[in-house]
């Protein structure tokens, strides 16, 4: 590229590295390295399942080589100009190529095919045109430009090779998936080793087209992070173009997560769910780093799971890494991680951090009320708060998201218990969505290992004004997937006092959903692996003063049996939580009148 700058295979992906200008015609397209490259990969491809297309060669198969392909993208730069006839004048030995159109015609459908199969990246980087002042114009002369293009140039040979128009279009995303401008940046990371990542390039802004359609390695998690006492970056070797820095807004503070191009379709899905730094933002002290992708075995010695952190307390930073293995990649390796750190700088500061979720609800007549409904992965949280959506559409003005998944809580001047998020969007199971709501989000949405167990969906859910703003709790519950109903186990169940209520979050009781490698009944210190585990006794010591608080300030504590968990109400069960929880905050609404 420029089709003419450069480019890399890396499995099933495509990197495009952009500098100025992409190819402008059919000809510069077919005439560029990545072409011959794209076109000679999938001839070896043929070649290993003796697919029929080899016999456009009109050889056999082991005589097939690079000459022979050049050949072939002679004649393909000859369709994308004129009618199938002018190629025996103009191609010498090119009429094997058309002596049977219809295998040509299958021959170019099923490269088009091959070519869009590839998960397919653009980065473009000029630091002297800066190219992120117009991020707009940019894209449009690269992403936009390259999809034009492709689609231009398949059509015209299809069409001089048919000698007719088709009557259906169809406008598939024939250029770069995501696009990417990233560009060098002085960024407040403290001295030492940290210095090994100065010279990487950090994300400004991201083009993507959804719906992503993506399929990672793995399609779950195992094991917590482990804490360590050494700084992965003393082991790990930067290869500054193997990498790119997505700073990211995890609730307040800012992290900078470090991707291995072997992850890219996993880093970048990040914009749909922390919002991406802004200058001004980059200016202050870095909270965290985490290093996603590390290559080699550096890391493999550190712990038995070599996912870990490393807690630098002279510069009060967090350090994590993860290596790039297939069996880590998974889009929760990151998340999580992402979170862990977070949550351990919120506990440093006497903060609790919880994992759940916080939504505000507005009623019809402007009743306010604040629900935190804390659980495992997979205990029914996001699902009875999208059926309550759903249910209460009568009653209710407004949901507002605070949390999908993780958060803190603090204390005020004030004396009351204020609630804060950490991601703009949510990274959801499939199949526990109701019937249709993935299908109305598809516009905006990434889809990982669709068709397989836990297939997952990342969407924006909610904006950073409301993650950060702090909103009072008036609701605190736990989310037991498990337990049936009876009339000592009601759907919503109040807690006497601070005690009884600790021992249940501390114990953490969930039926696991297959989102990561456990199965069963499963017990989680207060279904958080994500910091409290690492820092039980600092943990411990915070929720002790927030639970306290939450009886004194008379905070709703209690337990919503989603039963989820349980075969059968994976759809019910949160559904008719969802109309308990509706009738309680009416309840409360009259009592407050």
């Amino acid at each position: 590229m420029n089709l003419q700058g450069t480019f890399k295979f890396l499995d099933k992906k495509i990197i495009i590295y952009l500098r100025d200008r992409i190819c402008e015609t059919p000809e510069e397209l077919i005439s560029s390295e990545l072409f011959f490259k794209v076109v000679l990969r999938f001839c070896e491809e043929l070649k290993t399942t003796r697919s029929p297309f080899l016999n456009l060669f009109g050889k056999e198969i082991q005589e097939i080589g690079i000459e022979d392909v050049r050949e072939l993208i002679q004649v393909l730069r000859i369709l994308s100009k004129m009618p199938m006839d002018t190629i025996p004048k103009l191609v010498p030995g090119g009429e094997r190529f058309i002596t049977h159109p219809h295998l040509m015609q299958e021959f170019v459908e099923a490269l088009y095919n091959f070519w869009r199969a590839f998960d397919r990246f653009i980065l473009c980087d000029s630091t002297g045109d800066r190219l992120d002042r117009r991020p707009f114009r940019t894209f449009n002369g690269t992403i936009e430009s390259l999809t034009h293009l492709v689609r231009q140039t398949y059509r015209d040979i299809e069409e001089n090779i048919s000698g007719k128009h088709p009557n259906i279009y169809r406008q598939v995303r024939a250029g770069a998936e995501l696009a990417v401008i990233a560009l060098p940046k002085n960024l407040a990371l403290p001295g030492g080793v940290y210095r090994k990542l100065a010279d990487i390039s950090v994300i400004r802004q991201i083009l993507m087209y959804p719906p992503l359609l993506l399929n990672p390695p793995m399609n779950k998690r195992t094991g917590k992070f482990e804490r360590i006492n050494i700084n992965p970056l003393e082991r790990v070797e930067i290869k500054t173009p193997e990498w790119l820095c997505y700073p990211a807004k995890v609730g307040s503070y800012l992290v900078l997560v470090y991707i291995n191009e072997r992850f890219y379709e996993l880093g970048l899905s990040l914009c749909n769910l922390f919002e991406l730094a802004e200058d001004d933002f980059l200016n202050r002290p870095v909270d965290a780093v985490y290093l996603f992708g590390v290559p080699g075995t550096v890391l493999d010695d550190l712990a038995p799971l070599p996912t870990v952190f490393y807690d630098d307390e002279d510069n009060k930073t967090i350090v994590g890494a993860c290596p790039n293995m297939d069996q880590f990649g998974y889009f929760g390796y990151l998340k999580k991680m992402i979170l862990t750190l977070h949550n351990i700088k919120v506990l440093k500061q006497g903060k609790m951090p919880y994992h759940g979720a916080l939504v505000r609800i507005l009623t019809k007549n402007d009743f306010i009320f604040t629900i935190l409904v804390i659980g495992d992965t997979g205990a029914g949280k996001s699902e009875t708060l999208e059926a309550f959506r759903i249910i209460g559409k009568e009653q209710i003005k407004e949901i507002t998201i605070i949390a999908d998944d993780m958060g803190s809580l603090d204390i005020d001047k004030n004396g009351k218990v204020i609630g804060y998020g950490t991601e703009v969007g949510a990274f959801v199971r499939l199949d526990d969505l109701q019937p249709g709501y993935a299908f109305g989000q598809l516009d905006r949405s990434i889809i990982m290992n669709p068709g397989q167990q836990n297939a997952r969906i990342v969407l924006p859910v909610t904006t950073y004004e409301h993650v950060v703003k702090g909103y009072p709790i008036d609701m605190v519950l736990y989310a037991n997937n498990y337990e049936e109903i009876d009339d000592d186990h009601p759907i919503i169940d109040r807690l006497s006092g601070p005690e009884m209520a600790l021992h249940i979050f501390r114990e953490g009781t969930a039926m696991s959903k297959g989102t990561t490698t456990s199965t069963g009944l499963v017990h989680t210190y207060f279904v958080n692996v994500f910091g409290a585990v690492q820092y039980k006794n600092l943990h411990e010591q915070v929720v002790k003063r927030f639970f306290e608080k939450f009886f004194k300030t008379d905070i709703f504590v209690g337990q919503l049996r989603t039963r989820l968990g349980i075969p059968g109400w994976e759809q019910k069960g949160p559904e008719e939580a969802a109309r308990k929880l509706l009738a309680k905050i009416t309840a409360v609404n009259k009592t407050a009148e």
